[in-house]
């Protein structure tokens, strides 16, 4: 016992806890891409700063306890580090957590086993060590405590002159941004105001107006349905190129139109939802969505009856809000948590038959290929075998995406057979489809998994978009078919096109339509591609974080990144 006191003494954990702590500064000086004097700084700076705190108390072990939230946050780091590969914890991600549901993180949370463990090697002990030297009453020495406070001192002093000459240097540096822990707290103060703001968005947003026109005539009946997908990447769609048979329905759909070229601006189901839904883009998505409504609110001031019906939970994001806005609402999966897509035909169907108005438009929001794909689809959609591997791990990706595949299959029946019961009312009508963002499934040497990482992939942004037309439509809007149709080769937006392509099929004109965006429109121009980012900035997409295998990819499809 004794010579295990003065090996664990409270001095040694005093050395040693701050060089636990530093460890994803360390790990980021080699992920990131900042300036190598940035990256010192990282380094330095924090580690001087926690040679400080663990000199303020003889009682080594409170100093330790009260740097918890540090540790906290070291060990969420690592964990995503682990995930995604690189990148700081990212204020989306904060804002991820506030709006998934449990049985969601309770999926993620049971594949990150391994950094769960390793965070729990390395922060546990200290932590066990800290309390021990509480109940021992063992004290740090006069002597050890002025050694800790001259070494905190002095390489807080080289790290603030390293932060000077950051700032003088490197254009645009920012602690906030560059500097962890600060940018993670900085982070999330940002997540905490955003989640405020979002929360008075019916005050901000109540004066919003789209001022419609509608061109088409008052007692046509017409119905219009926006199908916006979840996590389905174009990469596995057959449509696209596939060399498997993922949409042997849709590949046979007459009126079918597919734009290969689509890319999504955001990789997140919170950000890329509402733009799609309303006049919003990246460039302009910033405070602008506290204050804009959605396509839902346009289509209710032309005229029309409106519906959304969700397989998703409710999770008090602009999506519930924007959902909230159409006449009639439901999220079919807060009461059936075991919901398949499809049944969201069944509420469409219902819908249909009891409106009071024959001008329909409706929104079905589905789950899609969302992570753990074979609870996705039924037997019928099992095509691609095996299929049971729920653990998300290299060694079990060919499992992992013929699951995924099938969860296209189910997609590609639930489409066909929504698009099947809306030509059988034989009347003008659409079916848009696109998805919010792709998923990433261990494609490359970086190992990623998932989406919502804090820097894309071209599999997050790489998304299928259709727009089918029934013959009825076809007859009666011939220019705008040939519109679809011409563009059909051009690159798009769908976070950007969906909106105003939806509402002048339906013949809405509003002063929040720019026709440039508008694929129906002789107007259409192919935009620049942007990625909105953690801080809500369109920033150029070649400058987004793309690594070689996604300018490749890009390449390989066609598709212009600039």
């Amino acid at each position: 016992m004794k010579h295990f006191n003065r090996i664990f003494t409270p001095a040694a954990l005093a050395w040693i806890f701050p060089l636990l702590l530093i460890i994803p500064n360390i790990v980021l000086a080699f992920t990131e891409r900042d300036p190598l004097l940035s990256k010192v700084t990282d380094v330095i700076l924090p580690l001087g700063v926690y040679y400080i705190l663990m000199s303020i108390t003889v009682v080594v072990g409170r100093a330790v306890l009260f740097c918890l939230p540090f540790m906290v946050l070291a060990c969420f780091q690592i964990v995503l580090l682990y995930l995604y590969g690189e990148s700081i914890i990212a204020i989306d991600m904060f804002l991820n957590i506030a709006t998934t549901n449990t049985k969601e993180v309770s999926e993620l949370l049971s594949n990150l086993i391994i950094a769960i463990i390793t965070v729990l090697i390395i922060y546990l002990p200290p932590i066990i060590w800290a309390i021990m030297t509480l109940f021992r009453h063992s004290r740090c020495s006069n002597h050890d405590l002025r050694r800790l406070r001259l070494t905190g001192v002095s390489l807080s002093s080289v790290g603030l002159i390293l932060l000077l000459s950051c700032y003088i240097v490197i254009p645009s540096f920012s602690i906030c941004r560059a500097i962890f822990p600060v940018n993670v707290i900085s982070n999330m103060v940002e997540a905490v105001n955003r989640t405020i703001r979002t929360a008075d968005y019916h005050y901000t947003s109540s004066s919003y107006t789209f001022s419609p026109r509608l061109t088409h005539h008052r007692d046509m009946p017409e119905l219009y349905v926006l199908v916006v997908g979840e996590t389905s990447r174009a990469d596995n769609w057959q449509l696209y190129g596939y060399d498997r048979p993922t949409n042997p329905r849709l590949s046979m759909r007459e009126g079918l139109k597919v734009f290969k070229k689509t890319l999504s601006e955001s990789n997140t189901t919170h950000k890329s939802v509402p733009m799609m839904l309303s006049p919003l883009t990246s460039v302009n998505f910033g405070d602008s969505i506290y204050f804009t409504k959605s396509i839902c609110d346009a289509f209710n001031e032309a005229g029309f009856n409106t519906a959304f019906f969700s397989n998703q939970q409710r999770n008090h994001s602009f999506i519930d809000f924007f959902a909230y806005q159409a006449q009639t609402t439901e999220f079919i999966r807060d009461d059936h948590q075991g919901s398949l897509d499809d049944e969201l035909i069944a509420h469409l169907r219902e819908f249909v038959d009891r409106s009071p108005s024959d001008k329909l438009f409706v929104v079905l929001h589905c789950y899609g290929s969302h992570f753990n794909y074979r609870e996705r689809y039924d037997d019928n959609s099992r095509k691609f075998l095996p299929d049971n591997a729920s653990e998300a791990s290299k060694q079990n990706r060919s499992e992992l995406v013929n699951a995924y595949d099938n969860t296209v299959v189910f997609t590609d029946a639930m489409l066909d057979n929504l698009i099947s019961y809306v030509d059988s009312l034989a009347i003008p009508a659409a079916v848009i489809y696109t998805s919010d963002h792709g998923e990433d499934i261990f494609d490359d040497a970086r190992g990623r998994f998932l989406h919502a990482s804090p820097t894309p992939t071209f599999t997050q942004l790489h998304v299928p978009f259709v727009i089918w037309t029934s013959g009825a439509y076809r007859n009666n809007f011939p220019d705008i078919d040939s519109q679809l149709a011409g563009h059909s080769s051009d690159n798009v937006s769908s976070s950007a096109s969906v909106f105003p392509t939806t509402l002048s099929l339906a013949g809405i004109v509003s002063p929040k339509i720019n026709s440039a965006l508008d694929l129906t429109s002789p107007y259409y121009s192919e935009p620049s591609r942007h990625y909105l980012n953690d801080y809500n900035e369109a920033v150029d997409l070649e400058k987004a974080g793309f690594r070689n295998f996604d300018f490749d990819k890009a390449k390989e499809n066609n598709i212009s990144i600039l």
